[in-house]
């Protein structure tokens, strides 16, 4: 055993226990009630020290937690050490998995036969629902961490073929106001800065999206000092970015100027051959949205020779007609797989709700269809609470009077 990267590990995993305060007063409240002793979980999670930090909560909780990644770059190879070896938690999951590798390690939390699967991304419930097939029976709802994964589960519940009920953790108040903006919008240029060592202030960068993710990204970027410009095809969200002070155009218009891409949309062939033919020289390119293919690096493989890896996270492909640009992380999620995820305290709000969310299913699935749910509003409300008190905040409560007068249709005055 590697004694350096294991020490690496323990002491990562201590720093986000030291930060997740949320987390361990939910933690202390799921030992109280004993909701999840005896329950068995499978995890497809990016393994790194805050997803480490919520399986640990829910195994001393009493669930038999089992964790592989959800991303094949995006493990933290001294946590996952750490997790095995000292926190008790099995883990499948290493950094730069192959595809067969990735699935494997799937395939591996499935085989414990898990009762609640905890998703990012939709990979191991749509496992359930095509190779694993014979194991639906067994499972009694999950929880999807993410953007992409909610929208598949909405279009397969849609079908009528979703199987189990699953909680929507995205769609939490706490989880995307905060995770999906402010956490994407740090660790998207903690991935970008670590990767390229490249100045942000005064280049021309391009947002892929004005969701909250890419609200995050163009927030930061303009912190930065860069000139930002976002593309979109929500109406709607166009006009927001508008207002907000951004550059907004189409791709096609965007590309030939844009020093730097940045994707955050959920979608695929964001930017593409049509893009790609009319880019800069020296334009890099990084996605932070779920999967890999918001950036075509098929497009980009047809029309340039092989990729030169020239640091640790960026290759450079060199376009036929002599143009360079640069790919961060494979394509992949860079603020994982360049960087170390979000900060350690939007986790902490994130995978509160996640416990919180999978104690609901614990004890209501016997009465929920198979179908998507939000996250009931209290669990926001506790969360924020217990947030507001671990940064040392007060705020004000109505009045009795103030109470009836919004509840007083009648009084206008």
């Amino acid at each position: 055993m590697d004694q350096e990267l294991l020490l690496k590990g323990s002491r990562r995993l201590e720093w986000a226990e030291a930060h997740m305060s949320v987390l361990r007063e939910i933690g202390k409240k799921l030992n109280e009630t004993g909701t999840l002793k005896g329950v068995k979980v499978g995890m497809a999670l990016h393994v790194e020290a805050k997803t480490g930090m919520l399986a640990v909560t829910l195994a001393q909780a009493g669930a038999k937690v089992r964790l592989a990644s959800c991303n094949p770059l995006s493990t933290d190879d001294s946590v996952a050490l750490a997790l095995k070896h000292e926190r008790g938690v099995e883990v499948y999951a290493r950094k730069g998995e192959s595809h067969d590798e990735y699935y494997e390690n799937l395939n591996a939390v499935l085989d414990m036969r898990p009762e609640f699967v905890i998703d990012d991304g939709a990979d191991l419930i749509t496992m359930l629902h095509t190779v694993r097939r014979e194991q639906l029976s067994e499972v009694k709802g999950g929880n999807e961490e993410t953007t992409t994964g909610v929208i598949r589960l909405k279009a397969m519940a849609a079908d009528g073929k979703l199987n189990f009920p699953v909680m929507a953790v995205n769609d939490a108040r706490m989880k995307y106001l905060f995770d999906n903006r402010y956490g994407t919008g740090q660790s998207t240029f903690d991935g970008f800065l670590n990767a390229t060592n490249l100045l942000v202030a005064g280049k021309e960068l391009v947002v892929a999206g004005y969701g909250w993710c890419g609200r995050g990204v163009a927030m930061r970027a303009k912190g930065l000092g860069a000139i930002v410009t976002i593309t979109e095809v929500d109406a709607v969200r166009a006009i927001e970015a508008r207002l907000d002070g951004f550059n907004v155009m189409t791709m096609a218009q965007a590309a030939p100027r844009a020093d730097i891409i940045i994707t955050a949309t959920g979608c695929k062939d964001i930017v593409r051959a049509e893009h790609l033919s009319m880019v800069k020289d020296g334009c890099v390119m990084g996605n932070s949205g779920h999967f890999d293919n918001e950036i075509s690096k098929k497009a980009l493989e047809s029309m340039a020779s092989p990729p030169v890896r020239v640091r640790e996270h960026v290759e450079r492909y060199d376009l036929k007609d002599g143009r360079k640009v640069y790919l961060i992380a494979e394509g992949r999620l860079m603020n994982l797989a360049a960087g170390q995820g979000h900060p350690v305290e939007i986790m902490d709000m994130s995978f509160s709700i996640q416990a919180l969310a999978l104690e609901h299913l614990v004890r209501n699935c016997a009465t929920m269809r198979p179908e998507v749910y939000p996250v009931p509003s209290g669990m926001d409300e506790l969360v924020a609470r217990l947030k507001l008190k671990a940064m040392g905040l007060s705020i004000d409560e109505l009045t009795p009077a103030q109470k009836k007068y919004l509840e007083d249709w009648q009084e206008g005055t």
